[in-house]
């Protein structure tokens, strides 16, 4: 760093430079760092504050360097630290002393936290695009299995009849909030911190809102120390990733459950599923338990930042270098969990007729024998405590609900007739027929609302 190194007369030690550099995970910042720097420099040029011809030298040098990049062809130099030095360094070589010039009015503080947050509006786009996309593989999967049926379950025991579909529109609206979350997260990312230089502004006559313009900020941030030293933005976006990455863990579980000899409902695609090294028979569901168990890394480097982060006073420490990482590879983990399970539900293949024979077990019905009581006045209490006796004496007698005579039903409540044998499956899902219930009709319109938010 000797072309900045005015302060000292002494180099670096070499490990406290490696230790100090952050190239080797940073330099992904570079389309972000050269496209602030242009319209800095833009900027630079319409106030004045440099000549137009030296504005087009630095935005040509800066295109170029990208293209080396891009080409493989450019050398990073750990000794540069990071990727704002390492590419104001090339632009000086390259374009000769002109090219300090495009420092003016700028710190690294405010030009890190512009490539954070431009680094974070594009990981969110990518996000919510890919949250649509598993979003969209749900539904598919939903509309292709309208009528099938499944036991619900509370406690992970039998409980109520439910259609798949109800089942699988659950995680649509975990991942509607998820989007809800990130759009959030976006409005409050989108805000210009460039020209609240190193921590108090800067004293030239700069223009916030031409460079905003120039990057596609709506707006400037009001505070030159909250802007240099605010990481909400990063915190936010990991923490709604935290909380998506948890809504896919729960799927996960869900489909290795399935996907077991035990429930037999589903099979997985080959394509998303793995063999063991000594088992031939196996099929193991590995890309479902991987993402429940990446969910615990994600879930790391929210609680890794917000650690870094909670001591610090103002304005920028060198602790918030510490905040690339981590943020870095939740980016990825949730990027590549959301894409490859989107494939993966798509090809799913739903065994309809193994969850209708689970649906016979566990007398699901009991529930609705009950409300039946009720609907003859009987108090729902002692409704409830006659249903479960009868529940407990035709598992003794090892029938299901369907073979117990009218006689057998009146020995636990008079109130029973022979219409209570019209209690069906599908009786019981058509009398949930209220919003958000599990009635066919509910679930149609449930799908309808769906694709019109996808759409």
């Amino acid at each position: 760093m000797s072309h900045i190194r005015g302060r000292f007369s002494k180099a670096a030690d070499k490990l406290a430079a490696r230790y100090t550099a952050s190239i080797p995970f940073d330099w992904c910042l570079y389309p972000f760092d050269i496209a602030g720097s242009v319209a800095h420099a833009k900027m630079l040029a319409k106030q004045g504050i440099i000549s137009s011809q030296e504005a087009d030298i630095i935005t040509q040098g800066l295109s170029a360097i990208k293209e080396e990049i891009e080409q493989g062809k450019f050398q990073f130099k750990p000794e540069l630290e990071d990727i704002h030095m390492n590419i104001e360094a090339r632009l000086i070589e390259s374009v000769g002393e002109v090219g300090g010039k495009l420092h003016t009015a700028r710190s690294r503080n405010d030009q890190v936290a512009l490539d954070m947050r431009l680094f974070t509006k594009e990981a969110i786009s990518q996000t919510l695009l890919r949250v649509k996309g598993l979003q969209r593989a749900l539904v598919g999967l939903a509309e292709a299995n309208k009528t099938v049926v499944m036991p619900g379950y509370t406690h992970l025991q039998p409980a109520q009849p439910v259609l798949l579909a109800h089942h699988l529109l659950a995680y649509f609206e975990m991942l509607q909030r998820d989007t809800e979350r990130f759009d959030g997260c976006l409005e409050r990312t989108d805000v210009l911190p460039l020209g609240s230089g190193a921590l108090a502004g800067t004293t030239y006559n700069i223009d916030r809102a031409f460079v905003a313009q120039e990057l596609g900020f709506s707006r400037l941030s009001q505070n030159s120390l909250d802007a240099v030293a605010d990481r909400d933005f990063i915190l936010e976006y990991e923490a709604a990733a935290s909380l998506c990455m948890m809504h896919i863990s729960r799927l996960a579980e869900e489909i290795v459950l399935w996907a077991s000899a035990e429930f037999d409902f589903i099979e997985l695609d080959e394509a998303y599923a793995t063999g063991s090294s000594i088992m031939p028979q196996k099929k193991n569901p590995d890309v479902a338990e991987l993402a429940r168990g990446k969910t615990g890394r994600v879930y790391g480097n929210l609680m890794a930042l917000l650690t870094t982060m909670k001591g610090l006073p103002l304005a920028y420490n060198r602790d918030m270098q510490e905040d690339k990482q981590g943020f870095f590879d939740t980016v990825d983990t949730l990027l590549s969990t959301l894409e490859v399970f989107a494939g993966m539900v798509k090809t799913m293949r739903v065994k309809a007729e193994n969850m209708a024979q689970a649906v016979k077990r566990g007398y699901l019905l009991a529930t609705d024998l009950a409300d039946y009581l009720v609907k003859r006045g009987e108090p729902f209490r002692n409704a409830h405590k006659a249903v479960g006796r009868l529940v407990s004496y035709a598992a003794e007698k090892g029938k299901p609900l369907s073979e117990l005579t009218l006689a057998e039903y009146k020995d636990f409540s008079p109130l029973f007739e022979e219409d209570v044998h019209s209690i069906s499956i599908e009786s019981a899902l058509a009398a949930r027929d209220n919003t958000g219930g599990t009635a066919p009709k509910q679930v149609e319109q449930a799908l309808a609302n769906a694709r019109k938010k996808l759409d």
